[in-house]
């Protein structure tokens, strides 16, 4: 049974997408996932399924299910434990001089850009904030924070013309730890 970690797109606790991480965590068990867990009020899961339906259909079936249960529309992205664990090592900024991980985050893209979505911001640049796109995830690293940063979600979706949702370097590395525990 693999592991997964679901990344839902404005998901809080109030105001606008307002879902309870209770009631998120329900509705997987529901849909017959194990060991569904949520992390933060942020919409994060971690769960177990069996089978081998693909990632893809699994997010469309997510998806459908939220608009049923919730009657709202949100993005669903979804990792597998070892992709999430692969971004340690393809992280193109760690390591790097004067590295801090408070200044990361990965946007995850609901699929992976076609080559005309990435030229839409391969020659975008903001120094001395920087992003790499690798496969369906953006590295983004803001030196100085993300407070007045140009290089976030609502930035790569209107450009990219693609649905994503972001976390912090901190947050990944908690939630990959949740995960493991689950294998």
């Amino acid at each position: 049974m693999e592991t997964y970690i679901c990344f839902l797109r404005g998901v809080n606790m109030t105001g606008h997408n307002s879902i309870k991480m209770t009631d998120l965590s329900t509705l997987f068990i529901n849909l017959g996932f194990k060991d569904a867990e949520t992390y933060i009020q942020s919409g994060n899961v971690i769960f177990r399924k069996a089978g081998d339906m693909p990632v893809s259909a699994l997010a469309v079936k997510l998806e459908l299910a939220i608009m049923e249960r919730f009657n709202y529309t949100i993005p669903v992205m979804i990792r597998t434990n070892q992709e999430l664990s692969d971004l340690f090592s393809s992280n193109p900024y760690h390591g790097g001089t004067n590295f801090d991980p408070a200044k990361m985050a990965v946007l995850f893209l609901h699929e992976k850009p076609s080559d005309s979505q990435v030229q839409k911001v391969a020659d975008i640049d903001y120094p001395p904030d920087k992003f790499k796109i690798i496969g369906r995830d953006i590295f983004i690293y803001c030196p100085n924070g993300f407070g007045r940063t140009k290089l976030y979600t609502n930035f790569f979706e209107r450009k990219m013309g693609i649905a994503g949702t972001a976390r912090n370097w901190k947050t990944i590395t908690t939630i990959l730890n949740i995960a493991e525990k689950k294998i």
